[in-house]
């Protein structure tokens, strides 16, 4: 069954070799005063922050520096919003992974907001205006470039928000593998589980119908065995270009287009996670995996393990369905092991006292206790997840 749906992704994508050299071009669509965001100087290592500056030569380039794995609102979406404002910003150049980009996002609107910027972060406050982004890309995972959402987290109040908004899509993003190149083979490999939950994620669901399940699965089976490639050859060109496609079409909406919602809790609890431990997203995603399928697991959702298993894992479809579902959770368990994550919380640093107020954590602020989720989970099933994955 196809459901109702709006489709509209206006972001540009310029994907392949070289393509940083239409950078001068498509900036000089939006103006001449031009914020770069980065990280934690990566991209000054591999050279890709010389020869940006080198392309942006006619620009007047203002920088915001040291933004972290899961971005804060304080300082960097504070300063940078300051900025914008202070130097009439015409557009922001994210160069970077996901943390980058949804840190930019978050700073555009902000960037054209009078009041607390957190205020339209946490949902009090609908943004009006944003300063446009252009992003380069060096890490496939989160799918922030061709996406209108963010992540960011407040760690003075320990909580970690999922904020999208239409005018936070890219104007035009920049995608060349070869900048994955230099990706560790722990980014790598928890980039990866990112982009494997996301999909995970909109395959739960009801309705759904045999045209996305078959999108998703040729997705899962690309990202699962490319990442293998790419960790025993950092600079195989083919799977890195291959993940860094498949990522960017993890959260735009495409996979989903005519099916139900999930709610995305794995999300939710993930989120959580991080705000209170500040670990790796994609490795807090791996880790509960398997526990909240475990969790779920029921006469619902038992066909949608069946399908998992007999087209994305080739198991006998003869099998009874129970069997087969339990399968497929040992095989997510095991791939995540076999790229080099960690499977218990406990090996992140998450203390199991925390867990009990977190799971409150998560209700307070996605609910994941509402009825129309695809398998709703109160504090109980909360907390038996989080449990199970220490």
């Amino acid at each position: 069954m196809i459901g109702n749906f709006v489709y509209n992704t206006p972001t540009e994508l310029i994907f392949g070799k070289g393509v940083i050299k239409n950078l001068p071009k498509v900036l000089s669509r939006f103006g001449k005063n031009v914020l770069l965001t980065y990280g934690g100087g990566s991209i000054k290592k591999v050279g890709l922050y010389d020869d940006v500056l080198g392309l942006l030569k006619n620009f007047n380039v203002f920088e915001l520096s040291g933004i972290e794995p899961n971005p804060k609102y304080d300082p960097s979406v504070i300063e940078g919003a300051r900025l914008c404002k202070e130097h009439n910003i015409d557009v922001i150049l994210a160069v970077g992974g996901g943390s980058v980009l949804d840190c930019s996002k978050a700073i555009s609107v902000c960037a054209k907001y009078d009041g607390e910027g957190w205020d339209l972060i946490s949902g009090k406050v609908k943004a009006k205006a944003a300063v446009p982004i252009v992003d380069i890309l060096t890490l496939a995972a989160t799918g922030s470039e061709y996406d209108n959402g963010c992540v960011i987290s407040y760690t003075a109040i320990n909580d970690k928000r999922s904020y999208g908004d239409k005018l936070m899509y890219p104007a035009v993003s920049l995608l060349d593998p070869e900048y994955t190149y230099s990706v560790s083979a722990w980014q790598t490999a928890c980039g990866t589980a990112d982009a494997i939950n996301h999909v995970l994620e909109q395959f739960f669901a009801e309705p759904h119908s045999a045209f996305n399940d078959e999108i998703m699965i040729a997705a899962l089976r690309s990202l699962m065995r490319n990442v293998k490639v790419a960790l025993k050859n950092p600079a195989d060109y083919d799977a890195r270009s291959e993940l860094m496609y498949v990522c960017s079409w993890g959260c735009n909406g495409i996979l989903s287009n005519g099916a139900g919602h999930s709610g995305w809790p794995m999300h939710s609890i993930e989120h959580a996670l991080s705000a209170y431990f500040d670990i790796t997203h994609g490795a807090g995603l791996a880790i509960i995996t398997p526990p909240w399928m475990r969790e779920i697991l029921s006469e619902k959702t038992m066909e949608r393990f069946v399908t998992l298993g007999v087209s994305l894992f080739g198991f006998d479809k003869n099998l009874p369905k129970r069997e087969i579902a339990n399968k497929v959770i040992d095989e997510f368990y095991n791939f995540f092991k076999s790229i080099g994550i960690p499977m218990h919380l406990a090996e992140l640093g998450v203390k199991e006292e925390k867990i009990e107020e977190m799971a409150e954590h998560i209700l307070k602020y996605d609910d994941t206790s509402e009825e129309w989720m695809y398998v709703p989970l109160d504090k109980s099933a909360l907390i038996r997840i989080l449990k199970a994955s220490m």
